[in-house]
């Protein structure tokens, strides 16, 4: 088994904290998600996260103007400067403190930085090589308090910073003779926003009071002078000298006053408030979170801490409509760049939408689960991955688009398994608020409850391989209730465990049902003999969790002294052990009074997983890592790190001894008041503002893993949500029975004299994906059939996997299917000898041919109803004027039916 699996997706969270930001084409939308980002294509419906990581969550994007470059910064000031083209990391910076915003000029030749109450002007990354990518040319002074927001002048001549002192700077990118700062207030709390009006200087600041202030100025961009050169060249040299005697260069500062001098202020740029509006404040409205403005159709977008947004056109402030889209705080709005899309971001619930304003319609909707994912699975042909979470919620996602296409919210409590049945239609849940659910993937229904006569909590869940039986453990009453699939009832209650029963598996080829409880025992029942205990396996510790592999040959059992055992269990004989506690790795949490070592010594898997040949399998539990062990060897074969994000807890093996006092860890301190989540500090005698608000740290963990029927992925439910692995084959070269004499140019040698077989088996020996696919292609359809008779068997499931591969990206479908056709007709006999092995590739096959079904069955749909249309028009028109029709209403008639036709051709070719 190749081991070249690569992190490929995020599933399951979609917006974290942090702002949101539109591409250049406003197609496309990223957004952060904990330490990674996330780019949502709303054209054509995919998402897709970078493969790349910050070490603590990102706080702030500033996404470049020509939208190939991106500036991520994380909670503690590390940047990342990313290429979103090529999705790699180009450079690193540390701002030493805490940034609250980052906002590259129009132009894409600088960008500004605020922390503390500075703002610092950097000068962009060129696309040439450099060897420091981020140069400091400018550190204006002037806010008392921290900066909060950014937006600069169309023409990237000047900058306006927001604070949280209730001031709004308007500082010069360069030194402008009659523009160098300038301070406006007019507010009584923290600035939100500020925008700067098209190709303008008048200015709109909005304040978390939801107070707008609309400021004119009395000069014009262009009105702008120029520093004279004298005096330039004289500060230059200055500041050069000074930064001679400093250890590190700061650059050009620029000190801002607050109150300036008569004599400072002559012929200097000046403004003036025109006018000051008030959103309504009936309700929570008044506590403003987020705003954006669209400086060309003059929209203005704000966000409340109710869940509330407003749209008004400025400058006077005419309201166009007030929604609610949640009931949790709005933390980031943005606005694409032809304004008709609006994206939204609530960190409460993790929410993302894009809403049309125009339609009042809903480009995208997604929010992950609230509370963490507790269980997984994937449909039998791999589309599809169904979890469960502990907010009650049973989503089912889409591995290709990385959507959520349906929730199921019937369950009153915790969910805490999740399957699918054998057909791929019917999704079954268990959950602590005694029931387990069977849900219909055609009509999206709830069409069967199975319930206990006692109130149960169900702790785990199980349906065999015909989809007929349910099975699911109980937590209090130590009992496997049985239900019947088709007429909902109860079939059976087994007793006989004496603990709470862990997990449920049945077995793939036989009735037979496994069951773990932590009363140290595994027991098996027979389905078809009257569900007695066909056989009792005897542990040394409390069993977690039972597994079988996918022939029904063998079974896995995780116990929680921290081993896996395995054992033939036709004859109860146990043919293996891995001792994986010291493979765990386990962390040590900020406020544990023991080593990381020590507190391995306790911990166990609590999830295991066959691979689908059989011959590996995947373990994780209260960790940062998954474990994947070689069964027959019984070693680790690779251990994968599910995340780098040390803004979870448990992710240090040693303490950090600068956060260690006199008195105990600094984790116990509760800094703040938690004024960025917009509660206020509570004071004696005021009533707002919640007084149990706590920061905490939730931990890193793995509760589920699963790998994909067809062997080409796994996932795993993390604290930091779903994610996927698949395996890369562009990064690895991997021969097979490779000879001195195959190379490219042989290859294409062989292929010129038409030799198709020896060429194709070459081909596969040298194993270069681009190499086959041109072998394959040059293959003509009418000598197929010829070569697929004579390849040899080896060659047959190498040649099934290419193919299968090779459905999700060609658009030569005819010709691939007859190679799968002749293929599976020539060679159907000999591969169902070896079906077990094979069974991971023909699903896999399997999946890329309905895929395709689906998107051409639905393309054929609308153009059949096109031409019905077109009849139908052409008929009416016919009947109406059988007589007096004349050449030009043929003329007419014909010109209606070649345009529809055009449309559907059209139509064809965008597909």
């Amino acid at each position: 088994m190749r081991l070249a699996y690569r992190f490929s997706g995020l599933l399951g969270t979609v917006y974290r904290r942090g702002n949101l930001s539109f591409t250049r084409d406003g197609n496309s939308l990223l957004s952060p998600v904990g330490n990674r980002i996330s780019l949502f294509d709303l054209k054509n419906n995919k998402c897709e996260t970078f493969p790349l990581a910050t070490r603590l969550n990102i706080v702030c994007v500033g996404l470049s103007p020509d939208g190939s470059l991106a500036i991520l910064i994380d909670e503690e000031g590390a940047a990342l400067l990313v290429s979103l083209i090529g999705k790699c990391v180009i450079h690193q910076f540390y701002f030493h403190k805490p940034v609250h915003s980052v906002s590259f000029s129009p132009d894409g030749k600088k960008f500004v930085v605020t922390k503390d109450n500075l703002a610092y002007l950097y000068h962009a990354p060129g696309k040439k090589r450099e060897f420091n990518a981020f140069v400091l040319d400018k550190t204006y002074y002037g806010p008392y308090d921290e900066t909060t927001c950014i937006d600069w002048t169309d023409d990237s001549k000047c900058f306006a910073v927001g604070s949280k002192d209730m001031s709004t700077w308007v500082f010069g990118a360069e030194r402008w003779a009659n523009l160098i700062y300038y301070s406006l207030g007019g507010h009584k709390d923290v600035i939100v926003a500020c925008f700067f009006e098209e190709n303008s200087l008048d200015l709109y600041t909005i304040s978390q009071d939801a107070a707008l202030c609309v400021w004119q100025c009395d000069t014009e961009l262009d009105g702008l002078k120029p520093m004279p050169p004298k005096d330039a060249a004289k500060e230059k040299k200055a500041a050069e000298d000074d930064e001679e005697l400093l250890e590190e260069p700061k650059g050009e500062e620029i000190h801002g006053k607050a109150d300036p001098s008569e004599q400072e202020t002559r012929n200097k740029v000046k403004y003036s408030r025109v006018a000051k509006y008030f959103f309504n404040k009936e309700g929570d409205f008044n506590n403003l979170t987020a705003a954006a403005y669209h400086k060309k159709t003059h929209l203005l977008v704000t966000g409340f801490a109710s869940g509330v947004f407003h749209l008004h056109e400025l400058p006077d402030f005419n309201l166009i409509h007030s929604l609610s889209i949640s009931d949790q705080r709005i933390a980031s709005i943005s606005i694409n760049c032809t304004g008709d899309w609006i994206a939204f971001g609530c960190s409460g619930l993790g929410q993302l939408l894009v809403w049309e304003w125009q339609s009042e319609s809903y480009v995208l909707k997604q929010q992950g689960h609230f509370n963490s994912m507790v269980s997984l699975a994937y449909s039998p042909d791999g589309q599809y991955i169904v979890t469960g979470g502990e907010d009650g919620k049973v989503k089912v996602w889409n591995t290709s688009s990385s959507f959520c296409f349906v929730t199921f919210t019937e369950h009153n409590s915790g969910v805490t398994a999740v399957t699918f049945t054998s057909t791929g239609y019917v999704v079954l849940s268990a959950s602590l608020d005694g029931t387990v659910r069977a849900f219909d993937l055609h009509r999206y229904r709830n069409f069967r409850t199975f319930t206990s006569p006692r109130p149960s909590q169900f702790s785990s869940l199980a349906v065999d391989s015909s989809g007929e039986i349910v099975a699911a453990g109980s937590q209090d009453s130590f009992e496997i209730f049985i239900w019947s699939m088709q007429s909902g009832r109860l079939l059976d209650v087994l007793a006989g465990h004496e603990g709470p029963i862990s997990s449920l598996s049945f077995n793939p080829m036989k009735c037979v049902l496994a069951s773990a409880s932590w009363d140290k025992t595994v027991k098996l029942w027979d389905m078809l003999d009257s569900w007695r205990t066909k056989e009792t396996f005897i542990m040394n510790s409390d069993v977690l969790i039972v597994a079988f592999r996918p022939d029904g040959k063998e079974l896995a059992v995780a116990a929680l002294n921290g081993q896996i055992t395995f054992w033939d269990h036709e004859n109860a004989v146990q043919t293996g052990s891995i001792e994986g506690r010291h493979d765990l790795q386990m962390g040590r949490k900020e406020l544990d009074k023991i080593t990381a070592k020590q507190a391995a010594k306790g911990k166990s898997f609590t999830t295991l997983c066959y691979s689908a040949d059989g011959q590996s399998i995947l373990a994780g539990g209260l960790s940062k890592f998954v474990c994947i062990y070689n069964v027959k060897e019984q070693i680790l074969m690779k251990k994968f790190e599910i995340s780098c994000n040390h803004s979870l807890d448990a992710m240090e093996e040693y303490l950090d001894r600068r956060k260690m006092t006199e008195f105990g860890s600094m984790a116990l301190i509760d800094e703040g008041g938690g004024g960025d989540e917009g509660v206020a500090i509570p004071l004696p005698g005021v009533k707002r503002g919640d007084m149990s608000y706590r920061h905490f740290k939730p931990e890193i963990r793995v509760t589920c893993v699963r790998f994909c029927p067809t062997g080409r992925s796994w996932a795993a439910t993390t604290t930091e949500g779903l994610l996927l692995y698949s395996l890369d084959s562009g990064l690895i070269f991997d021969p097979f029975e490779l000879d001195i004499d195959v190379t490219p140019s042989n290859i294409h040698k062989t292929l010129s004299q038409k030799e198709y077989t020896t060429a194709i088996v070459m081909a596969f020996k040298l194993n270069e994906k681009k190499l086959i696919q041109e072998v394959i292609e040059a293959v003509p359809s009418s000598e197929v059939d010829v070569v697929c008779s004579s390849l040899p068997d080896l060659y047959v499931e190498k040649l099934l996997e290419f193919l299968a591969s090779a459905f999700e990206t060609s658009c030569h479908l005819e010709f691939y299917l007859i190679w799968a056709h002749k293929l599976l007709m020539l060679h159907g006999q000999k591969l169902k000898t070896r079906s077990v092995k094979l069974l991971p590739v023909i699903q896999f096959l399997q999946k890329s041919i309905q895929r395709h079904f689906e998107d051409v069955s639905k393309l054929c749909e609308w153009n059949i109803y096109n031409i019905k249309y077109a009849l139908a028009i052409s008929q009416q028109r016919g009947m109406k004027r059988p007589a007096e029709e004349t050449p030009g209403d043929e003329e007419e008639l014909d010109s209606d039916s070649d345009y529809l036709m055009q449309e559907v051709h059209k139509n064809n070719l965008s597909s």
